[in-house]
């Protein structure tokens, strides 16, 4: 369970967060579920750890009892050849021989215990490296945890901004944006055209008043003709009276 853990730990840790956002169709979604990954897979990883270091502490207890084990029968051993020596000085022999039995068989156990002790060892190096790694791992998967969260926090407020953006650029396109230039100047060709309008209508009122004029000052001319051709009509009048009758 530790290894395979370890592999994933390592797995993990070592992927390249921007490479797989680049690859994604809904970076936000992919972010989410790697968190929730991450999340699952370190604490997997935290009870990998606590039961690999559960078995090494019990195998290092193990490993210290048999090595207490080892010197415990080696006193033994000791106090046991000790005796046989006294027994063996005071003239008992078999006595001796007995105690030498015993030491033998202490030396045995220490042997045995001294043996178990060592066969531990390689289990113990192996565990402990295993934990060191897990513990790496964690402390890396941590890191990758909080660099996902940063980055998924970053990219939802990115895509905020940019749905905002899309938003109001939407709604400029439903209405007619003009340019007060533009429209300045068409309300300037109107002003234009009804100056021009007003200069014509004044022209033309002014041409059918000297045509008005025109015809008047030809009234008054034909008027003045008549006026002094009755008067010149007024004085032959006279003058045909007063000649002498013809013979």
């Amino acid at each position: 369970m530790a290894e395979s853990i370890l592999g994933r730990v390592a797995q993990l840790a070592r992927a390249n967060i921007n490479a797989l956002l680049d690859s994604a169709e809904d970076p936000e979604k992919m972010l989410d579920q790697m968190i929730r990954d991450y999340t699952s897979n370190i604490r997997e990883a935290e009870e990998a750890v606590a039961t690999t270091i559960g078995n090494l502490r019990l195998i290092e207890g193990d490993h210290r009892e048999a090595l207490e084990a080892a010197r415990g029968w080696g006193a033994k051993a000791s106090a046991a050849s000790a005796k046989a020596d006294q027994l063996r000085a005071a003239g008992s022999a078999a006595e001796a021989d007995k105690f030498d039995n015993l030491t033998k068989l202490a030396l045995h156990k220490q042997l045995d215990f001294e043996q178990q002790a060592s066969g531990y060892e390689p289990t113990i190096a192996q565990q402990t490296q295993v934990v060191e790694k897990l513990k790496t791992g964690l402390e890396q998967m941590k890191g990758k945890l909080s660099q996902l969260q940063s980055k998924r926090n970053e990219l939802v407020a990115r895509a905020k901004m940019a749905e905002a953006t899309n938003q109001v650029q939407d709604a400029l396109k439903s209405v007619n944006v003009m340019d007060p230039t533009s429209e300045l100047s068409r309300f300037e060709e109107k002003i234009k055209r009804e100056e021009a309008r007003a200069i014509g209508s004044a022209e033309l009122a002014a041409s059918s008043l000297d045509a008005q004029f025109e015809s008047l000052e030809e009234l008054t001319d034909e008027a003045e003709v008549e006026a002094r051709l009755a008067a010149l009509k007024g004085q032959a009048a006279p003058a045909a009276i007063e000649a002498p009758p013809s013979a």
